[in-house]
């Protein structure tokens, strides 16, 4: 049950509450980039440095992430769904409990795709990589799902898209989060983030397009794993994690042009695949998540509990 619409901001957010989640979720993070879009790594207009490398992205960058996407949703669930909807909230971010094929689906198929796309573009044999990336590689993941993960999906994929797709079915509810999420990063292009991705204009279009065949995979795997966040969150950050730790020493003559090539081949044939596989249902099941605007009128029969994991489409 929601809380009854009211006056004022709450009033507000309970009339349009998808809408003012992506206005703050840009407003918010990108009034707390700013600091270093203007700093030396970025335009150079502020005299101050943040760092080079990932301590610098962590000074500038996730910061904004964090208050951006997640810190929205949790402000708008809390003032139009109340204790319930934090409860929803709370239940799909601890779903842990998938099937354990869900796991190692996740973990060794997008090391696999992004390493078959590589090889595919560049014709190119990968390398094992050095024993001190494997002893990372796992920690590695674990930090960036407290970082990326955390920061990202718990707005994007956990808030948005259930009401999106209740709302525009998931073909169209994932085509809007997508270019969303997509274009949500473009003022980080002003960054060193943006020169290490290529701020030219073609690589800016194909990160959207990337960004946008991505989260049609992601959309099927959240719907699929009965919105488990956790996985939603591992399918993300598999994909940082490879490219941050493992591709350059499996691939050390090639480019990060060229990895970007790569990721936008995998993500768009994985997207054609899920596609075709569930004819562009995405796993979709109709009022799975969103509670109903209004009470209902009188107690629904009670139904069975629904298992922890489903098989197939």
């Amino acid at each position: 049950m929601t809380v009854p619409t009211t006056s004022g901001i709450r009033g507000a957010f309970q009339r349009a509450p998808l809408t003012w989640f992506f206005i703050l979720a840009y407003a918010l993070s990108w009034l707390a980039w700013t600091p270093y879009i203007l700093s030396e790594n970025g335009l150079g207009v502020w005299d101050h440095d943040f760092g080079a490398g990932g301590s610098g992205q962590i000074l500038g960058i996730l910061p904004g992430a964090y208050l951006g996407p997640i810190c929205s949703a949790l402000l708008i669930t809390s003032l139009t769904e109340g204790r319930q909807g934090l409860r929803n909230w709370r239940a799909r971010m601890v779903g842990f409990r998938v099937g354990w094929h869900w796991y190692l689906l996740v973990m060794v198929s997008v090391p696999a795709a992004l390493t078959l796309a590589t090889i595919a573009l560049t014709d190119t044999t990968p390398v094992l990589p050095a024993a001190m990336i494997l002893a990372v590689y796992l920690p590695g993941l674990l930090i960036q799902m407290i970082t990326t993960g955390l920061a990202e999906e718990p707005g994007w994929r956990e808030f948005a898209m259930p009401r999106m797709q209740n709302r525009y079915g998931p073909l169209v509810a994932t085509f809007i989060v997508g270019v969303l999420w997509g274009a949500w990063h473009l003022p980080l292009f002003l960054t060193d983030w943006g020169v290490a991705a290529g701020m030219e204009p073609l690589r800016v279009a194909e990160f959207l397009v990337t960004a946008l065949a991505f989260s049609y995979v992601m959309t099927w795997v959240f719907n699929r794993s009965r919105e488990s966040m956790p996985l939603v969150m591992l399918l993300h950050t598999s994909v940082n994690n490879f490219f941050s730790l493992a591709w350059s020493d499996m691939f050390p003559e090639l480019t990060d042009k060229q990895g970007s090539h790569a990721f936008l081949l995998a993500a768009v044939t994985a997207a054609i695949i899920v596609l075709a596989a569930t004819r562009g249902r995405l796993g979709y099941v109709a009022g799975r998540s969103v509670p109903p605007t209004k009470p209902p009128t009188k107690p629904e029969a009670a139904q069975p509990p629904e298992p922890a994991a489903v098989d197939g489409r």
